[in-house]
Parts: structure tokens; sequence; C-alpha cells
């Protein structure tokens, strides 16, 4: 794929939708990790407006394409995402939180109908507690997802399956239910930001 075929793959990247609870933007790529990159990344709100808690995660996908591919890719094209999402707290101390939210990341692959080699990434736990003049907030837990992997495509179009299932990951990782078979998703105004 050559520079102009690359920006017309990013010109539909612009145009991808998702659930209404999920705000993508687009933002600047890493530029050292191959010839062509594209990135976006995304809000995660429970849906409730003017609920405090409506942030409830966060995310970041990155497409790299390096024409002839890189070796440990096994591809032309590689997929980096990294998420956070806060969870209860009895959630957290599951000794299987980790491998939950690993399969969480290959389900979204298999779920979506995606073709993928070289899946790798870490899922990590995260606590704050707070001390000071915040002593009377309450401790927060959080669940990071950081995960790589090379699509296996025929045609560029497949690649949008990636891109809605790291959507639903997204989703799965921030506790938002899941959209029922049949039912279309409808995009408000809100829904993309600009830079």
């Amino acid at each position: 794929m050559d520079a102009a075929a690359f920006d017309q793959l990013v010109d539909r990247l612009r145009t991808v939708d998702t659930r209404s609870e999920i705000i993508l933007e687009e933002v600047p790529a890493p530029q050292k990790l191959a010839k062509f990159s594209f990135a976006f990344s995304a809000d995660v709100s429970n849906g409730l407006v003017g609920d405090a808690e409506d942030g409830v995660g966060s995310g970041r996908f990155v497409l790299l394409h390096e024409p002839g591919g890189q070796e440990t890719w096994e591809s032309d094209f590689r997929c980096v995402t990294f998420m956070s999402a806060d969870v209860e707290s009895d959630m957290h101390e599951d000794p299987m939180l980790a491998e939950v939210g690993w399969s969480w990341f290959l389900d979204s692959l298999s779920d979506a109908g995606c073709e993928y080699s070289a899946p790798s990434g870490t899922v990590t736990r995260v606590t704050s507690a707070s001390f000071g003049k915040l002593t009377g907030r309450s401790n927060e837990a959080e669940i990071e997802i950081r995960a790589s992997w090379s699509p296996i495509i025929k045609s560029v179009d497949e690649l949008f399956d990636h891109v809605n299932a790291w959507c639903n990951l997204l989703a799965t990782v921030a506790g938002l239910p899941p959209i029922p078979d049949g039912v279309s998703v409808i995009s408000p105004s809100r829904k993309r930001r600009t830079s």
C-alpha cells in the first residue's frame, strides 16, 4: 500500500461509527514505529447525561502499516491498543481478573470475525488510594489492557472489523451492557470530536 492508498484508508477510518457511549477522536499517531500510522483515542461514558460518574473508561487504537511488513508482526499491518476502565472493588480483587481481561480481548476479535496472528499484551490491575486533603475520596480500582495483534486481511475493508472489535472490547472493559442482536446503534451529534 502506498501513501495515497493509506490516505484513502485513513479517510474511511475517520467515518467509523460506534455506540453513543464511545466518543472517538483522531489523535497524532506514533511516527517511528512504521512508515504509515493512524490513531484514535476514545472516551467511554456510562450514557447517563449529567451523571457525576459519566466517564468510565478511555482507550487508544493505533493502526500501523509497513509495506513489506516487519518480522515480529508476521504482517504488513499491526494494531496496537491501550485501554483503562474503572472496575468494582470486588471484581478488582478477583484473582482471575487478568485472565478474564485477556479473554475479553481475544473474544472481541473472535466475535467480530477477525483473523489475526501474533497477539501479545498485558492486563494490569491499578489501585489508587487517596491521602492528605484527598483522604475523603474512596479508593479507586482500574483495569488496564495493552495489546497488539496483526490483522490477517484479504481486503482493506476487513480492517474495519478489527476497529469494531476494539470498540466492542472498550465497551466490555468499561462495563457497558451489550447491544442486543438486531438492534442498530444510533449515533447522536455529540459522537465525534475533532481536533
